[in-house]
């Protein structure tokens, strides 16, 4: 008996609200404000947000910038040695000896000789405030070239 008051009571609820929601007086406004009105020689003319032309590209788009990077000859193709010409400079770099082949030392001495820095006392292991210091050293909160965080920079 108490369950279908109970239910018949939550029925009536369910009703109610539903009524409350539904009737309510609350109308939504305009989901986007009014365009300006620009007056031209008496007529009303709506005025456009947004500019009649696309901004110029610029001469060159990145991907021929990539392209011209790489084809050092100017002669529209790029050969296999041209593109692996980066690799062999980073390969050269590394093989410190010359002999053309890369131990693990020569390969790894970036990380060897970040961790023997970091590693003030030389006892062969980083302590949690030594291996602090080699956390990557970040940049500013900003992008170096953009204008807004130039201004921001100046005004501090």
């Amino acid at each position: 008996m108490w369950r279908y008051l109970a239910g018949g009571t939550a029925v009536i609820a369910l009703i109610v609200a539903g009524f409350m929601i539904f009737s309510g007086k609350a109308r939504p406004g305009p989901l986007l404000p009014a365009q300006p009105v620009a007056q031209i020689g008496g007529a009303a003319i709506a005025s456009d947000p947004l500019p009649d032309a696309a901004p110029e590209a610029t001469d060159k788009t990145r991907e021929q910038k990539r392209f011209d990077r790489y084809d050092k000859d100017r002669d529209a193709k790029i050969t296999r040695e041209e593109y692996l010409l980066q690799r062999r400079k980073a390969y050269a770099r590394l093989d410190v000896n010359g002999d053309g082949t890369l131990s693990f030392d020569e390969w790894a001495v970036k990380a060897t000789t970040k961790f023997a820095d970091a590693d003030r006392d030389k006892s062969g292991a980083m302590t949690a405030p030594e291996f602090a210091t080699t956390a990557i050293k970040r940049k500013g909160p900003f992008r170096a070239k953009c204008p807004q965080a130039q201004a921001v920079a100046e005004e501090s």
